[in-house]
């Protein structure tokens, strides 16, 4: 198998201010669903997030939040998206991978703080998550 490339384990690393500003976000929307797109770079399975951009024309509610794709500019920084889950659980839901965009997905659980934020990939596989001091 001369094409056979050895899959690459994921990790999240997160900057501590942007962690503050997810976390100041969902508590602002709940009890709704917060949306947001994280920007970053990926190398070699790393990926680090060192900002967000609010989705233009997103929607919530209390059980599900998304955007139109469409509407969004091309921007090679976009790594993936986070959103809230009010009633509790950071499982993601048969919805949330079926909308799966970009490389990684954190989802924020009740009440909101660092030990709530857990990161996972497209098939619904926990993403090993640090955050970090860097700015």
């Amino acid at each position: 198998m001369i094409f056979k490339r050895k899959k690459m384990k994921r990790k999240v690393l997160i900057k501590k201010d942007v962690v503050k500003s997810i976390l100041s976000y969902c508590q602002m929307k709940h009890p709704n669903e917060g949306i947001l797109i994280l920007k970053g770079r990926s190398k070699q399975g790393e990926i680090k997030i060192d900002g967000l951009v609010i989705p233009p024309f997103n929607y919530a509610g209390p059980t599900f939040a998304g955007f139109p794709h469409s509407f969004l500019p091309f921007d090679m920084s976009y790594v993936g998206v986070v959103h809230s889950h009010p009633s509790g659980s950071a499982e993601p839901s048969v919805t949330d991978l079926h909308n799966f965009f970009g490389l990684v997905s954190l989802i924020v659980q009740t009440p909101y703080n660092d030990d709530c934020i857990f990161a996972w990939d497209s098939s619904g596989k926990p993403v090993p998550l640090s955050i970090i001091d860097e700015s």
